[in-house]
């Protein structure tokens, strides 16, 4: 009965949000601004892709007479079934068979043909036309171009080149920016995007107003030098690496890789520069003279799954794991659909079979086995195996409260003496090898230097080089997504040609340059963005948002996004005080409905069931929880955490019933609104000021006078119920195994709980805007 009136509460609390899901095609209207030049990449392809390549496109089994409009080779020659003429005529739309074509009214003739309900509307005639007028010049795609700083464009609005291109966005599209976020939301929104974690009260206090020394620039530099910045930031790229705590498959046994996690934080808060991040994870232990720690980062290349059932065909499961590693640094690093040419050559982008194997020839000669032992024979980690000692990683991983952790091993990278040869497989099969190739990379990104040694120190001297297009693109548009909700290319693991292309391509080069020119800085780039007005604007939505663009990407408000399912743990924590501070260490096994492991598991090996921890393990940030590959932790999937069985570039934000239910019912929830209730009850005088501190730890403002009374009265009804029935406040506050003053057991302690529930269950509490 309490629940249900806590939920009636949130229909009066929580004002009407409503959402759009729309479906947008690219826009063909793109503009590369400041010029009146048609780009076949950003207006004509994406016309030529919806509307003919179905038949004149790269599927050589679909293509219709013999035309090829996706290649410029293909678009000028002369047609095979009307000699004389020619699909294309630079400069001459009149003698060019393809404008004849969509001016067509000659069902026979039209093209698209009338019954494919393809038609072109008129602005896309007209944009052809133009083009063709101009010498129908093709382009390579433009992620394969090399990455160029353009002029930032002169702005009236803004802080920094970044208004200047968003700004310039807005005006195309008849769209004002909002004005500046109140400084409580920015505080806010600042605290949870660079350490994952709500502003304290005293942090609100302290930047109120921007005021004076206080300013808002000097709150990201205080909120860049937090611990917490790596832990919020390493969420991101262990989706990436698909780090987990156990192998997968059928067994899907403990694995001791969580060393790799630590450093991964360490990394990001001593802000190593993102060339020489990548360089260690992909190479360091062929580093010269490499250390411990540049050895433990290359667990990136191990953190995939493998298999401990018996029976099995060894090289079969060896393929897969090297598959894994190419395809990782395809999505993850490049941001390329590499996977596509594992079986034939990709049927959209330029990458051939043989390109892609020349590539897995980089993984290909690593001394892990495709079987290493059954699970009663299983090893914390897999050969070759990185032996840790304590103060071996000194600053990177701490032992101090884990006194029984004294050695421990991680599966890291090691290369056979001698070299393996690399097959093109048949249809990507294990036992159909075809012709041997050489470690390479795709030609149309960037050429393999000649001079630089063919394995991963290569490929990572490669992928790092100021010359390859994508690499620090991919990454600025990771972080810029990681901060808007979605990046400038909305398909963020997928740059080629069947991915989305960029709302604002002149940023996006702008920023993928200038992070080259500024050493790879990460921290410099992150709050870069955040200092922008683009970023600083308010969240609210007008009339004009909502009918020129309702998806939000020409920026001119803030985005609304529900928090990812680890920084929702760590808000309930860190607002209740229960959160456990400490960096890095085992992974911890919180609060989970009971069964789950058991129902999936194989009933072999040391996680067939699941035990529970206690004590301050409990209240540990939720980048700490364990993450078994067949049974991922139900509460953050709920929420839409990665499975982390596979490289994964961006995650979904859902709505579903599942997610309040969890928000009104879950044990932590539960116990740290009675804990945080015990506090205040405590601290506080009155039931007042009490809800006033509550409010302001979990929303993160002050409370308005028609809350305030909303939330007293609610204590009030709640506070008589649980008088009129003490058991029931008994049974309320009885949750959880954080210790339990017997004297705070009370009807105006389980009244206060109850009110501290319905703020988590808000739907601004978790929600960043």
């Amino acid at each position: 009965m309490t629940q249900l009136k806590s939920f009636r509460l949130l229909w009066i609390l929580i004002p009407a949000v409503f959402s759009w899901n729309c479906s947008q095609k690219s826009d063909n209207s793109l503009e590369l601004e400041g010029t009146d030049q048609i780009s076949y990449n950003f207006h004509i392809r994406p016309i030529l892709s919806d509307k003919c390549f179905a038949c004149h496109g790269p599927d050589a089994n679909k293509r219709e007479a013999d035309l090829r409009l996706d290649t410029e080779e293909g678009a000028f020659k002369a047609l095979k079934e009307s000699p004389g003429k020619f699909a294309l005529v630079a400069g001459k739309p009149e003698q060019s068979e393809v404008y004849h074509r969509i001016l067509s009214t000659d069902p026979a003739e039209q093209m698209p043909p009338p019954e494919s309900n393809l038609a072109l509307t008129p602005d896309e005639i007209e944009l052809i036309k133009r083009w063709i007028e101009q010498g129908a010049k093709y382009e390579p795609h433009w992620a394969f171009l090399k990455v160029e700083k353009p002029a930032v464009p002169n702005s009236d609005w803004g802080i920094n080149e970044i208004d200047a291109f968003t700004y310039r966005k807005m005006v195309s599209k008849n769209l004002e920016p909002n004005p500046e976020a109140k400084s409580h939301e920015l505080i806010k929104r600042a605290s949870l995007d660079l350490t994952g974690l709500p502003p304290s009260p005293e942090i609100l206090d302290k930047y109120r107003g921007f005021s004076g020394e206080n300013t808002y620039e000097k709150l990201l530099d205080e909120l860049l030098t937090q611990p917490s910045f790596g832990e919020k930031l390493a969420v991101l790229w262990l989706d990436i690496s698909r780090y987990a705590d156990s192998y997968g498959y059928q067994d899907d046994e403990y694995r001791s890789q969580w060393p790799y996690r630590d450093w991964v934080i360490h990394a990001f808060n001593k802000n190593l520069p993102y060339d020489q991040f990548l360089t260690w994870q992909l190479a360091g232990d062929l580093l010269p003279n490499a250390t411990k720690e540049q050895i433990l980062a290359t667990a990136f290349n191990r953190n995939h799954k493998y298999t401990e059932e018996g029976g099995i065909i060894e090289e079969e499961y060896r393929i897969e794991y090297v598959l894994d590693k190419t395809n990782t640094f395809s999505k993850g690093i490049l941001g390329i659909t590499m996977e596509c040419a594992q079986c034939h050559d990709h049927k959209y982008d330029p990458f051939s079979q043989k390109e892609y194997y020349e590539l897995f020839a980089f993984f290909n000669n690593s001394k892990e086995k495709g079987f290493e032992g059954d699970v009663s024979q299983s090893k914390p980690a897999k050969t070759p195996i990185l032996w840790i000692e304590r103060n071996d990683l000194d600053g990177i991983m701490s032992f101090i409260n884990h006194p029984d952790t004294t050695k421990l091993s991680v599966s890291v990278m090691g290369e056979n003496d001698e070299k393996r040869t690399t097959y093109i497989l048949d249809r990507g099969v294990y036992d159909a090898p075809t012709v041997p190739v050489d470690a390479s990379t795709p030609k149309s990104i960037l050429e393999f230097p000649e001079n630089t040694e063919k394995n991963r120190l290569g490929l990572a001297k490669w992928a790092t080089d100021r010359n390859n297009p994508l690499t620090s693109r991919v990454f600025v548009n990771l972080i810029w997504q990681e901060i808007f909700g979605k990046g400038i290319v909305k398909s963020a693991g997928d740059f080629g040609m069947q991915g989305d292309l960029p709302t604002h391509p002149e940023l996006l080069n702008w920023l993928a340059a200038d992070f080259m020119d500024n050493g790879w800085d990460i921290k410099r780039l992150i709050k870069q963005i955040m200092l922008s007005a683009t970023y600083r604007q308010s969240a609210a939505i007008t009339k004009d948002h909502l009918a020129i663009d309702p998806d939000n990407q020409y920026l001119a408000r803030a985005p609304r996004l529900r928090l990812p399912a680890e920084h929702i743990q760590d808000l309930v924590l860190a607002s209740s005080g229960l959160l456990h501070g400490e960096i890095g260490g085992p992974s911890v096994k919180p609060y989970q409905p009971s069964g789950l492991w058991e129902a999936a598991t194989s009933g072999r090996g040391t996680l067939a069931t699941y035990v529970q921890d206690s004590g301050n393990k409990l209240y540990r940030r939720g980048i700490y929880n364990f993450i078994k590959l067949t049974v991922p932790p139900p509460k953050a999937i709920i929420f839409d955490s990665s499975n982390r069985d596979r490289c994964e570039i961006g995650r979904n934000r859902t709505n579903t019933p599942l997610q309040a239910l969890v928000m009104m019912n879950d044990p932590l929830v539960l116990e740290a609104s009675r804990v945080l209730a015990t506090k205040l009850s405590e601290s506080h005088p009155n039931e007042e000021e009490a809800i006033d501190e509550a409010f302001k730890r979990i929303v993160c403002r002050e409370m308005k006078p028609e809350e305030k009374d909303l939330l007293l009265d609610y204590y009030q009804a709640q506070l008589e119920e649980f008088k009129s029935n003490p058991e029931n406040a008994k049974k309320a506050l009885d949750v959880g195994e954080y210790p339990m003053n017997e004297k705070a057991i009370t009807p105006a302690t389980a009244a206060l709980m109850q009110v501290i529930v319905s703020l988590y269950n808000l739907e601004e509490t978790i929600t960043k805007s």
